[in-house]
């Protein structure tokens, strides 16, 4: 698309917004850029739709000379162009993360962590909440909401705090009290719901169309979801501006894995890296399987499932975004698979023994997939690879318990550390 001269003129000279009108994923129809999410054709999801000639003028030095957070990379994205009204906590610019100890444990030869514990609040929401909330911003809002399992309503609250923002949060009742109580500390609405996920999204879907707010997975969506391609810029610029050649990423809603590959597919159409092929992985939990049953069914539709596992993180039983992440699975040549809830515990515990890196169930899940996937013969073990760690283990602290207890409880003596064994 084309920006009009008038349009541009109304922007900062530094860097010009390149978002010029909302998509539909599906007929193609445009809608001027505005907070909505539903194409009113056919009822298909919208996407941001961006001017490549102002995309272009993205150089991997201006990328270079920006902030050590997301915000490097604003050139590509449809918001917090004015830094003034940016919503930014520092989230972004991530450790990747070699993985030397897990590789050798499972056999493969090149492995990397792409660790988002780091980030203000401790997972990769805090990029997708940082652009939606300057979105809402930018759009003249003053409260926002969301629907979330833990992670976004956490980073949601904190946002808004930071902003001077009124944030109206919706939980499921049976949440981690870890994710509650870090999300109650900002001083927000937090609401329970009883009900699981998707329940919440469809009281947040009905609560959109009669408050004046901003509901970043909802009306704000679009942008929002833009948010997760900086995870996949972040990656190729780390291993030196090119790309891996597989990822491992989790699965909830489905959009965080379509935006790593949008991410890679945007850097090599603006010549920011070589276009090289990358095969795209997605992970689930069996007790919410909804995206890899219908990639094992060879379905183009998903079917809900009702979710029960210990990653409360990924329990979306009607993912949005799910239809488009099987079609990246299999245009790439990757797959989708699915670990007990078992297998996630076990691979929480791998990646913290090998690595020293704390994952959350969620990051369970990718480790114990990654393991599937070799074991089944899907994953190349001698082609580099990334996995998403998303979440910090210190918010699901439940599923560990009766594994995380100490090697032994003795008397504080010599004699009782040595007959206990561990001087060994």
């Amino acid at each position: 698309m084309t920006v009009a001269p008038e349009r541009l003129a109304t922007i900062s000279p530094d860097v010009v917004n390149p978002a010029v009108a909302l998509s539909c994923r599906h007929c193609g129809a445009t809608y001027p850029l505005s907070p909505t999410h539903v194409c009113i054709e056919c009822f298909a999801p919208l996407e941001i739709a961006y001017d490549d000639s102002v995309l272009r003028r993205v150089t991997r030095e201006s990328i270079e000379a920006g902030p050590a957070s997301l915000w490097r990379y604003v050139g590509l994205l449809p918001a917090g162009h004015d830094p003034a009204r940016r919503v930014s906590l520092g989230a972004g610019w991530t450790p990747l993360r070699p993985a030397p100890r897990l590789a050798a444990e499972l056999g493969m030869r090149t492995l990397w962590v792409k660790d988002d514990t780091a980030n203000p609040t401790h997972s990769f929401k805090d990029r997708v909440v940082s652009v939606a909330l300057s979105a809402a911003r930018e759009h003249g809002y003053t409260t926002v909401a969301c629907a979330s399992t833990g992670n976004l309503a956490q980073s949601v609250a904190a946002h808004a705090a930071s902003a001077g923002l009124r944030s109206v949060v919706l939980i499921p009742h049976d949440l981690e009290d870890g994710k509650t109580v870090s999300t109650a500390v900002y001083g927000g609405t937090l609401v329970a719901i009883e009900g699981n996920y998707d329940d919440v999204n469809r009281l947040c879907s009905e609560l959109s169309g009669e408050y004046e707010w901003a509901f970043v997975n909802v009306n704000v969506r679009p942008f929002y979801a833009e948010g997760s391609k900086t995870l996949g810029y972040e990656v190729a610029e780390q291993l030196g501006w090119r790309l891996p050649e597989q990822v491992v990423v989790p699965i909830a809603s489905g959009s965080l894995l379509t935006k790593i590959d949008k991410a890679f597919g945007e850097l090599g159409r603006l010549g920011l890296v070589e276009p090289t092929p990358h095969r795209v992985f997605g992970a689930q939990a069996q007790g919410c399987n909804p995206v890899a049953a219908a990639f094992a069914r060879g379905a183009d539709t998903v079917a809900p499932v009702k979710p029960s596992t210990i990653a409360k993180s990924l329990s979306i039983g009607s993912p949005a975004d799910g239809p488009y992440a099987l079609d990246v699975a299999r245009r790439t040549g990757g797959a989708i698979t699915d670990v007990t809830d078992p297998e996630i515990v076990e691979g929480i515990r791998l990646l913290a023994r090998t690595e020293g890196i704390f994952g959350e169930t969620a990051g369970g899940v990718t480790v114990a997939c990654l393991r599937r996937l070799l074991r089944e013969g899907l994953l190349d073990p001698d082609a580099e690879t990334v996995i998403f760690n998303t979440g910090d283990g210190l918010k699901t602290l439940d599923p560990l318990i009766p594994t995380g207890r100490p090697t032994a409880t003795i008397r504080p003596s010599l004699a009782a550390f040595e007959a206990a064994g561990l001087g060994d």
